[in-house]
């Protein structure tokens, strides 16, 4: 990478840490999620300043472009994120529907004890 790439790109990375740990800050993202954002920016800021480690790499995955790299680890990471996000919208509908079905049985027994307590008052005789 050219020196001015890797200005751009650290810069770049580091507004993304910062908007991170601000979404944190305001409880809009959860902590369980802000390790995997902030793991990923620190690895793809060593990458980005350590010029011998991004080399290694582009020559043991064949890329001809240290910025192909970064990208390339980049669209793996995201991937990543997308199966995990995947997992859990799954475990959540699961659970939505799980309840939803444990709800209509309470509504249910509601409705047949309210039946139940309405008949046994019109039984009984008013004196």
């Amino acid at each position: 990478m050219t020196p001015h790439q890797q200005v751009v790109a650290a810069s770049i990375a580091l507004l993304m840490l910062a908007g991170v740990l601000e979404l944190v800050r305001r409880r809009t993202l959860r902590i369980e999620y802000s390790w995997l954002w902030i793991i990923a920016i620190l690895g793809l800021l060593a990458l980005i300043l350590s010029s011998n480690l991004l080399i290694g790499l582009t020559r043991v995955i064949g890329a001809v472009d240290s910025t192909s790299t970064v990208f390339m680890f980049a669209f793996v990471f995201l991937v990543c994120i997308c199966i995990h996000f995947t997992v859990k919208i799954s475990q959540l509908t699961n659970q939505v529907k799980k309840l939803t079905q444990q709800l209509a049985i309470l509504e249910a027994e509601k409705t047949t004890l309210e039946r139940g307590q309405v008949a046994g008052e019109s039984a009984t005789p008013t004196e």
